[in-house]
């Protein structure tokens, strides 16, 4: 199994944020997350992090329900756990200290041993004239690309 497999991610993120420190973390799931997650049956497009009491949850990803998962179903959207070590929950903690500074999953895939992990990224948000420059850079470069083919 790759990454490959698996390709879960939060288009938004990158145009919506200045990244800073990428973390890959694996998640606490329950029950029949998994198989849907293995469908391609989430999200992470509206998730979000949070510190509580030295832990690091997940909230608002969406996982939807396994079709052949009579009532033992997960619920679609509950906070998840993630898994990560000590100093790194300790660097991410003093980064949401500054007003502005969010932690947003950028994508859910499949490691080498058949784990589900979530990228997580540190992150501050972008101002809309950060946006438009963004967005004239890749017309430029784009321009650039169709005049390099004739």
């Amino acid at each position: 199994m790759s990454q490959k497999e698996l390709n879960i991610r939060n288009k938004k993120a990158r145009f919506e944020y200045h990244l800073e420190d990428v973390f890959t973390a694996g998640i606490q799931l329950s029950g029949t997350e998994i198989k849907s997650i293995r469908a391609g049956k989430a999200s992470v497009m509206e998730a979000y992090c949070i510190c509580e009491n030295r832990e690091v949850w997940i909230r608002n990803m969406h996982i939807s329900v396994y079709e052949n998962g009579s009532i033992y179903n997960h619920k679609p959207r509950s906070d998840r756990k993630l898994l990560l070590n000590h100093k790194e929950i300790i660097q991410i903690e003093k980064f949401l200290k500054t007003k502005g500074n969010t932690l947003i999953p950028l994508k859910l895939f499949l490691s080498d041993k058949g784990w589900v992990k979530v990228e997580i990224a540190c992150a501050t948000g972008k101002k809309n004239h950060d946006k438009r420059q963004d967005l004239k850079e890749k017309d430029d470069l784009r321009e650039m690309d169709r005049a390099m083919k004739r």
